[in-house]
């Protein structure tokens, strides 16, 4: 515990550097990434050493704060493996910053980004490490505050502005959803300590955990509780993205399992809620992805998409523990946890792939892309790699993860009746889910990265920076090492949860035999790739390669514009999910005989903002302005109103 708050300190010392030397531009950069990844890189090694050392022994400090309060920690299983991808993509994030964050006339902005980016990973590795409500609505707060000014960095744009006040809205409304939990666990317990959380009556069980549920998904994603990712994604720099939807979205994961853990609750209910939540979320995030044209935004909508498959994992070890099931509710938690590994390793990647377009391309719209995988080669390959793991295909990171997941479901079919539904619903919304995201990560690598360029800016974009390339290298590399040698991965996922008693010794020597069986078939056939690729580099070394355009259906002179779409790849598959979609076409119609020019324009609309809009937004707008005349500019009956509240609350007092 004394070396994770001693690494806590170097990152906040990173974060003071970067104010004090915002004058010296790359100094400030360089000596701040050092720093703060060196601040990252001891509270990792620690967190491996005594994830992996087997040893169960839950560690605890705390402290008075004001007199009035006490500050409790307490390191266990779960919170060293969530301590993981907080130390892990942290560094990468800032090291990729280097030549992202470039621009000389935002220095004292930059210093800024940097100084609550330190708050963040610190308030992160605080809120998974609290062990009482104080401490945790403290860090969770701070965490909160910190990514609200980090998504605000171009401020001067009102979008911008306005994706942060989403998100400062839905980060603020979950927390009160939670303070409203623990109000209730005070109630019954009169301890803010969160071992006297399971001693509560089991009638209230379900309502705290219900509420808790809302408050953490409303930072997680879960549908309809998303609205703010693709406002907040697209407005934030392409590495905050990353770390918030690879790493600061799974805090909202991690209270969830934390609070069903120490409720300690019998109704099954919580399980089925969590299970269905996490088939609706990842199916309709991963539709929402596929129709949407800005690449930032799509892969908003996949961070929804993926929230919701560590949801079904998560379901179905909870069914899994209600119904005794012991391999279900093991191979469901640790399914669930590994993917939260992954997808932090894999998400980053995708993200800094599309600041690396954004940052050469000037754009990140789709339709305004083609060709950069000749321009920008190693972002278009990493880019591509993060693509295939993301879609759960072998022999890359995503599919170890999901593999677990359908392991355990498939565990629950021989189960009860409920269970076997359950079991039978996770399994083919997972195979749905995968299958839309191989469509939509298609249409993305196809649009962009193939094709002819279809602006200017696409045509004349080059590759980044090395501090930008050699991060989604190295990622790339890693999700397909993850891949093909998964059993240590897989191991650390296992040694996660490990404090959880209901699943703790189960034998894994059968499966651990399938995994092996899983690594050879992959790096065969990664061996015969690479086989078959020096083969053709042989055969065609002393041959004449020509070029030249494809076929053209008939036409002498095809342009850019007779390429596919997003909107014309995706329209089918979207169109099966209405009315879970809405679909909004803007066609200005041929009017006369001899038609000037005609526009037709296809938008996907989220039916989640559009409810909102609808039944909360509008409605409040029209009551409030209702009580417009109160607002008149007089002083003293400002004057007034403030005598009356305070006679009126002393009454009450």
């Amino acid at each position: 515990m004394d070396t994770l708050f001693a690494s806590l300190s170097v990152i906040l010392a990173g974060g003071m550097i970067a104010l004090l030397f915002a004058k010296q531009f790359t100094l400030m950069k360089a000596a701040t990434i050092i720093t703060t990844s060196a601040g990252c890189l001891i509270g990792l090694a620690d967190s491996l050493s005594l994830l992996l050392s087997n040893n169960t022994e839950v560690i605890e400090k705390s402290w008075d704060w004001l007199h009035l309060f006490t500050l409790a920690f307490k390191v266990d299983s779960i919170t060293l493996f969530f301590l993981v991808p907080i130390f892990t993509i942290s560094p990468l994030a800032l090291f990729y910053s280097f030549h992202y964050m470039g621009d000389g006339a935002k220095a004292t902005r930059t210093a800024v980004n940097y100084f609550f980016f330190a708050i963040l990973v610190a308030s992160m590795a605080l809120v998974v490490t609290a062990a009482n409500t104080i401490t945790f609505l403290l860090a969770w707060e701070l965490m909160s505050l910190s990514s609200f000014f980090l998504v605000v960095f171009d401020y001067q744009v009102q979008e911008n502005r306005q994706a942060g006040y989403l998100y400062f809205i839905f980060a603020q409304g979950g927390a009160m959803l939670l303070f409203a939990a623990f109000a209730i666990l005070y109630k019954y317990t009169g301890n803010f300590d969160f071992s006297t959380f399971h001693t509560i009556p089991e009638s209230a069980k379900l309502l705290v955990f219900i509420l808790a549920f809302l408050g953490f998904g409303s930072k997680a994603g879960i549908f309809p509780l998303h609205i703010w990712l693709p406002k907040a994604h697209p407005a934030a720099p392409s590495h905050i993205s990353a770390i918030m939807s690879g790493v600061m979205i799974k805090m909202g994961i991690y209270g969830i399992f934390r609070m069903y853990l120490l409720l300690d609750a019998a109704t099954p209910l919580i399980g089925q809620i969590v299970l269905v939540t996490g088939i609706v979320t990842g199916i309709l995030g991963v539709v929402y992805a596929l129709g949407k044209q800005d690449i930032k935004q799509l892969l908003a909508y996949s961070s929804v998409e993926n929230i919701g498959i560590i949801l079904i994992g998560m379901g179905i070890g909870m069914v899994g523990i209600s119904t005794k099931n012991q391999a279900m509710a093991f191979f469901g938690f640790a399914g669930a946890l590994l993917h939260v590994f992954n997808h932090s390793i894999f998400k980053s990647l995708l993200f800094m792939g599309a600041g690396s377009v954004l940052h050469k391309a000037k754009t990140k719209n789709i339709d305004q892309l083609g060709g950069l995988m000749k321009r920008m080669p190693l972002t278009g390959k990493t880019f591509l790699a993060g693509s295939v793991a993301i879609s759960g295909l072998p022999p890359f990171s995503g599919f170890i993860g999901e593999f677990l997941i359908y392991y355990g479901a498939f565990h629950g079919i021989s189960n009860c009746r409920v269970c076997l539904i359950l079991a039978v619903l996770a399994i083919v919304a997972l195979a749905v889910i995968g299958g839309l995201a191989a469509a939509c990560f298609t249409k993305v690598t196809g649009l962009a990265f193939l094709g002819e360029p279809r602006t200017e800016n696409a045509a004349n974009a080059k590759e980044s920076g090395f501090s930008m390339t050699l991060i989604m290298i190295f990622m790339a590399i890693t999700c397909l090492v993850i891949g093909v040698l998964p059993e240590p991965f897989i191991r650390l996922a296992f040694a996660g949860i490990n404090d959880i008693s209901s699943v703790s010794g189960y034998d894994t020597r059968e499966f651990m035999i399938i995994v092996r069986h899983i690594s050879q078939t992959a790096a065969f056939f990664i061996g015969l790739v690479l086989l078959l690729t020096m083969l053709r580099k042989l055969l065609y070394m002393k041959k004449e390669i020509g070029s030249g355009g494809t076929w053209g259906c008939g036409f002498t002179q095809p342009t850019v514009r007779m390429q596919y779409t997003g909107t014309s790849y995706a329209a089918e598959m979207i169109g099966f999910f209405r009315p879970f979609i809405l679909i909004k076409n803007t066609y200005s119609g041929i009017t006369k005989i001899f038609p000037g020019k005609t526009t037709w324009e296809s938008e996907v609309e989220d039916v989640s903002e559009k409810n909102l809009h609808l039944c909360l937004v509008e409605p409040l707008l029209k009551g409030m302005n209702k009580f417009h005349w109160i607002q008149h500019g007089k002083i003293h009956f400002y004057i007034a109103y403030i005598v009356v509240a305070i006679i009126t609350l002393l009454f009450f007092l």
